[in-house]
């Protein structure tokens, strides 16, 4: 592997502003978040997450990675514009740390941008390089994941980390399962072998709304990395959007009486698990799984509306 301390610059100034507020002694440090924009993101929670806390909190950037080395180009092309006779803009892809500061003055530290396509080795220790130099506590990483639940209930979370302790009042919705891997799972496994603390949120997002932005998802992962860490990240500021994004789903859901007796389906079906125990599915087994075709071709123009192509890779 090549040296992973090659894909990164960390800015001096910030990094000694950083070091004057540690107290030298073990795990001090800053806890790092990090939501990525890669594989799965449903209702583009980690990228919501992420542009909030740029947007809501003071940030300085700490660390910036070379992309140059880590993206395949090809495979989602950055923007341009052209203007008459010239390119005027380049939307140029960033993968950084930032420093930020929550409501009460409190450092964290921030990872996002664009997932790497290629040297997620290098990229992993990369990152446990940083964790090591700014003595970081815990990593806590979130995402959305589209799951067969409904917009009516309360979104539930996948919990996982590097040791059971960190996620003992969770509850565990899988058994074993084998998915693709992405480099934020690597990340979190690469820690752990390594012997750092590291966890991660998975938002059970509804499969018909995986598409479009879908802040309860975004408030819901920033909430329960609000519990594990004990930040204060300004979550109330994205009520507002959430509660519109809630109301368009909740008029589209009402215009059509196929879509809801689907999304009613889901309830009945949510509500069955919530009261059985034991169970290693978040389905339940005793009913049929509607699936996002079913729903019809009014969740499809809600979902074009929204501008349905997936959330900005």
């Amino acid at each position: 592997m090549l040296d992973p301390s090659e894909i990164y610059d960390i800015e001096p100034d910030t990094a000694e502003q950083l070091d004057a507020v540690r107290d030298g002694s073990s795990g001090s440090g800053p806890v790092l978040l990090h939501a990525v924009r890669g594989f799965v993101d449903a209702g583009s929670a980690g990228a919501l997450a992420a542009e909030h806390l740029a947007e809501e909190l003071p940030t300085t950037r700490l660390a910036t990675f070379d992309v140059d080395q880590l993206l395949d180009y090809r495979s989602r092309r950055p923007a341009m514009t052209f203007d008459s006779t010239t390119w005027s803009e380049y939307a140029e892809p960033e993968l950084v740390v930032d420093l930020v500061r929550d409501t009460a003055g409190v450092p964290f530290l921030l990872l996002h941008g664009l997932e790497p396509d290629v040297q997620w080795e290098r990229y992993a220790a990369a990152v446990r390089r940083l964790v090591e130099r700014f003595d970081v506590p815990l990593t806590i990483g979130i995402h959305g994941i589209p799951m067969g639940v409904p917009h009516t209930r309360p979104l539930t979370v996948t919990a996982h980390a590097t040791r059971p302790e960190l996620v003992a009042h969770h509850t565990s919705w899988f058994g074993a399962v084998q998915v693709p891997g992405s480099a934020s799972s690597l990340l979190e496994y690469r820690l752990g072998q390594s012997g750092h603390d590291a966890m991660g949120f998975a938002v059970h997002v509804p499969h018909y709304l995986a598409q479009s932005p879908f802040p309860h998802a975004s408030i819901t992962a920033l909430e329960s990395v609000e519990k594990a860490s004990g930040l204060d990240l300004r979550v109330a500021a994205l009520t507002e959007a959430a509660g519109e994004a809630l109301a368009e789903v909740n008029r589209q859901v009402e215009s059509s009486e196929e879509v809801a007796a689907v999304v009613r389906a889901l309830e009945e079906q949510y509500d069955s698990f919530t009261r059985s125990i034991g169970r290693t599915n978040l389905l339940a087994e005793t009913s049929a799984i509607p699936t996002a075709d079913e729903l019809g071709e009014e969740f499809e123009r809600f979902l074009a509306q929204q501008g349905g192509d997936g959330p900005p890779r």
